[in-house]
């Protein structure tokens, strides 16, 4: 499209203000007509032409506007930018009947996938993978200020420890725009940078979680662990060739979580030996059995796919899935069974439905199941059906709610920032109190953890402030204050925080220094000075 008429239509729209997309749409139809353009002018267009007026200051901002032409705004409207990248092929420790098996692609992984996709382009280069991210962000209007960096691949600690390593740094030097000599050097970097790595999360298997991967998932940088769980069900786990057990999973969640990880299981309904009743009464267990309570939860529905054996057994008649409609309504129960301290964080994976032999072809599935539920006149409480997102004009009549449950090894907290009704969320945090203060990594020891803070809205530079952002109305502040009250009531002598490497600033700014790899504070009681 010429640059002249991107330009005209441009100077209409600000004249204008559209507030909505369809008056947005509108113009943009009119403006083709009159102008005899055969093919409208791309919201990326007007965007990028936006931005560089802005930076020649030849316009005046107009915040409004621009989110009308951000493509996809609801990826940063969590409050962080999410970014995703693929390691190259491994061999997998897994011999999973439901896993498919792709040549020169990740376990699991299909390569006509979207995110495997990107990754293929760019040779699965991780400096690559996350540059040519951020300015996809960037062009269609999204900050990346603050960066969720999810590395996918399977089994993470199955990598040689030498990939591990330069993946990780090759990851934050893209993020700081500079090449760094080690990986302690990029994170130094990065507390700094343009493009703060305020969150790294990393997927392996229960099995594969001891005490000194945990340290190493550390100097990494990790704070959010997903763990490969399908099902707790140790006879179904058998069948379906899992490799591990019911016992491997409460093991690698307790200690996942004594070391402050957020923690997220990926669940498979549907599997073989399975019924719908018995995967409710799973995901019932999940909440209600202190062993387990997961943080978040990826829901994946058993599909059949060339290149697993489930695929044989499935031509040979062997398994079933579920039809639509028991799926259907198996999910719905398990939605409104979700407690308001857990997040689903999807509920398929981007597999393309040519690829699905038989399973769930639904590829919207969340906003299907939502449509349901409207209908049934019910809500799903996880924290994603719940973020603020834009709904924040009643932000500041927020009400702080504490909800206390027991975990295997301690007791936790979820402090939240809500409307009335709980059925708008602005912040939240998650405290855990070990029942063991005597922990075996030193800074750790007598100590509170605060595993987990977020705000929710539009994703706010750094250096920005804007009063009408709720991540600049003080919630974290707030509820990390009510989280030491509740530490110092309990007699814990200091407060660590496991932080991502880009928000360790931000803890300083509260009083926290740095110790080993956690943002730890002492905790002053009464009478001491």
């Amino acid at each position: 499209m010429s640059k002249e008429n991107t330009t005209k239509l441009l100077q209409i729209l600000l004249e204008r203000n559209p507030k909505t997309h369809n008056k947005l749409n509108k113009i943009k139809r009119k403006f083709a007509r009159d102008e005899k353009i055969s093919t409208m002018i791309t919201n990326a267009e007007l965007l990028q032409l936006y931005q560089e007026q802005i930076t020649k200051d030849e316009i005046n901002e107009n915040p409004s506007l621009r989110a009308l032409l951000k493509k996809r705004a609801i990826r940063t409207l969590s409050g962080v930018a999410p970014v995703a990248v693929l390691t190259k092929s491994y061999p997998c420790p897994g011999k999973c009947a439901f896993c498919p098996t792709e040549a020169q692609m990740p376990k699991s992984y299909l390569s006509n996938e979207p995110a495997v996709m990107r990754a293929i382009l760019t040779k699965f280069d991780p400096h690559k993978q996350v540059s040519v991210r951020l300015r996809a962000l960037q062009a269609n209007g999204h900050s990346t200020d603050k960066i969720e960096l999810i590395v996918m691949g399977g089994t993470w600690s199955c990598l040689p420890k030498s990939y591990q390593t330069n993946y990780i740094k090759r990851c934050f030097d893209a993020c700081n725009r500079k090449t760094a000599k080690t990986l302690a050097e990029a994170q130094k970097l990065n507390e700094t940078a343009k493009h703060r790595i305020v969150g790294l999360t990393l997927e392996t298997r229960p099995d594969y979680i001891t005490k000194k991967e945990i340290m190493r998932y550390r100097e990494l940088g990790c704070t959010k662990v997903e763990i490969g769980i399908q099902t707790t069900d140790d006879k179904i786990l058998k069948l379906n060739k899992r490799g591990h057990g019911r016992q491997e999973i409460i093991k690698a969640t307790k200690l996942l979580k004594d070391a402050g990880f957020k923690v997220a299981y990926h669940m498979m309904p549907n599997l073989p030996g399975s019924t719908p009743k018995k995967d409710f009464e799973v995901f019932k267990e999940l909440f209600s059995n202190p062993d387990f309570q997961p943080d978040m939860l990826k829901i994946y529905p058993c599909v059949v796919v060339k290149g697993s054996e489930l695929y044989e057994w499935w031509k040979q008649g062997k398994y079933r899935p579920y039809s639509t409609k028991q799926l259907v309504n198996l999910l719905l129960k398990i939605k409104l069974s979700i407690p308001d301290h857990v997040r689903i964080i999807r509920l398929i994976r981007d597999i393309p439905k040519e690829s699905i032999e038989a399973g769930n072809i639904i590829s919207n599935l969340r906003q299907y199941l939502k449509a349901e539920l409207v209908a049934q006149k019910k809500y799903c409480k996880c924290i994603r059906c719940r973020e603020a997102r834009t709904n924040i004009s009643r932000a500041k009549d927020a009400k702080l709610f504490i909800k206390k449950y027991k975990t295997n090894g301690g007791t936790e907290y979820f402090l939240q920032y809500a409307s009335k009704n709980k059925r708008t969320l602005y912040a939240f945090l998650r405290l855990k109190l070990p029942e063991d203060k005597n922990h075996y990594i030193s800074e750790l020891k007598n100590a509170a953890l605060i595993r987990e803070v977020h705000t929710y809205g539009r994703l706010v530079p750094i250096a920005q402030k804007t009063a009408k952002a709720v991540q600049h109305l003080g919630f974290g502040k707030k509820l990390m204050q009510e989280a030491e009250k509740i530490a110092k009531k309990q007699k814990y002598d200091k407060m660590a925080v496991i932080s991502g490497i880009g928000v360790r600033a931000y803890y300083r700014k509260l009083g926290y220094k740095l110790q080993g790899t956690y943002m730890v504070k002492k905790l002053k009681r009464k009478n001491e000075k």
